[in-house]
């Protein structure tokens, strides 16, 4: 019909005009085979994705810590079959997303609380990223809950279609949204408490209900599902929980000095920062938290709170003692004592479970926790397949890090055990 259409008005329009709509025509022609291509060529691609690559993998065995089907998952990974793989792209979710919801239906995510429990607990969701899609939509969709909140910020540095997918993927759902604003973010800068500063205000204004706020990075995955994360927070009555312990001397200069960004880098400059705001020592901690809503309103409109984040924009790494210092500050909502006995290390909070390889190594010698059996990077344990079954015993909320590009494995056998375990609650 089209084509019909084109040609008429070739032949019925003035002579000059002539070459002018033949351009025009070429191009519309070549822009509909092109997108019919591309059309064809992302659904194609899409059920190539879609066949498990590890269907061969026994996760149950996995999660059990079977010597045998951990080799098997180590040799899986090495195939040029599995290392080949096609795999999802921001185009791909740009294009599933066109339509929510056959995305939501072929991705599987939950769209009813599973429980009253559950329903009258919302929980805030803080989300930073920057890249990995993939990673972003399996820790979305192993989370996600239509009674809770989710922000996610995205890095001002990352690619356009990134953006354009996140925000695709968040338009799909009444309670996801991207931050209303976006901050450049440079490693060890206050520009990574900002991005969570800009989901919390979004947060703190969007409702009243929710009753707690967890920070998660793109390579986080829960490691209890969502019920049992309700009940973790109910059961801390009002208190927040993450680390806070006393300021080592070998981190002070992190804060004792002034801190710049130059050409993309934190930079020290050398001058010397005057003491803190505050009549609470500096503590430290983790960029990572779990804080009640009081605590958040606290944070975002105390003159006091505000005057210590000013001091701190121009220190590094601020979110490993921000949060930790205002966690014992007597009058924030949820806080506790600054005497050393109220000190909590990242074991025994409920945050993050993280292993830095300076402290893997034999159990039964005192070492904290096993090695690692994915890779390292900066000193953080890359999660793999065989860390799982340790993982799984521990109190922690959620873990990092993952990678799909690492250990796929590692994420869809923890995946699918946490699904059936929350679906398994519905039968009882």
């Amino acid at each position: 019909m089209l084509r019909k259409l084109l040609w008429r008005r070739l032949f019925s329009c003035p002579t000059k005009y002539f070459l002018m709509i033949l351009v025009f025509s070429l191009v519309t022609f070549s822009v509909l085979r092109i997108h019919q291509k591309l059309e064809f060529i992302s659904i194609r691609h899409l059920e190539l994705v879609e066949e498990n690559p590890s269907s061969n993998i026994n996760c149950t065995k996995v999660l059990q810590g079977d010597a045998d089907e951990l080799q098997k998952v180590k040799l899986e990974t090495i195939t040029v079959k599995f290392r080949k793989r096609p795999r999802w792209t921001t185009y791909d979710y740009i294009n599933m997303t066109s339509d929510c919801p056959s995305f939501i239906k072929r991705r599987k995510y939950i769209v009813e609380p599973l429980s009253e429990e559950e329903a009258e607990f919302p929980i805030a969701y803080s989300i930073v990223v920057h890249h990995k899609i993939e990673m972003l939509d399996r820790l979305l969709r192993a989370i996600y809950m239509p009674q809770n909140f989710y922000c996610i910020h995205v890095d001002r540095k990352s690619e356009e279609s990134f953006l354009a997918a996140v925000t695709s993927i968040a338009s799909c759902f009444h309670n996801v949204f991207v931050a209303s604003q976006l901050e450049s973010v440079v490693y060890a800068s206050w520009s990574r408490v900002q991005a969570d500063l800009n989901c919390m205000k979004d947060l703190y204004r969007m409702s009243t209900h929710w009753k707690y706020l967890i920070n998660l990075c793109g390579q986080d995955f829960p490691i209890k599902t969502n019920l049992e994360i309700v009940r973790k927070l109910k059961s801390l009555m009002g208190e927040n929980n993450l680390e806070t312990e006393r300021m080592p001397s070998n981190k002070e200069e992190r804060w004792k000095k002034h801190y710049a960004v130059v050409n993309g880098k934190l930079t020290n400059t050398g001058t010397v920062k005057m003491r803190p705001p505050l009549e609470t020592p500096i503590f430290s901690g983790s960029a990572y938290f779990v804080v009640s809503r009081g605590y958040v309103g606290y944070v975002l409109e105390n003159e006091k709170i505000q005057k210590f984040m000013a001091w701190a924009q121009d220190t590094y790494s601020p979110d490993e003692y921000v949060w930790a210092t205002i966690q014992r500050i007597p009058e924030v909502p949820g806080s506790v004592s600054v005497s050393h006995k109220y000190d909590l290390s990242d074991m025994h909070a409920v945050a993050r479970l993280v292993k830095w390889q300076y402290f893997e190594g034999d159990v039964s010698k005192g070492a904290p926790y096993p090695p690692c059996s994915g890779v390292h990077v900066r000193s953080v344990c890359i999660f793999g397949a065989g860390d799982l079954s340790w993982m799984l015993r521990r109190h922690h909320l959620f873990a990092n890090k993952f990678d799909v590009d690492i250990d796929h494995f590692a994420i869809q056998c923890l995946d699918e055990h946490l699904r059936h375990k929350a679906l398994e609650t519905l039968r009882h």
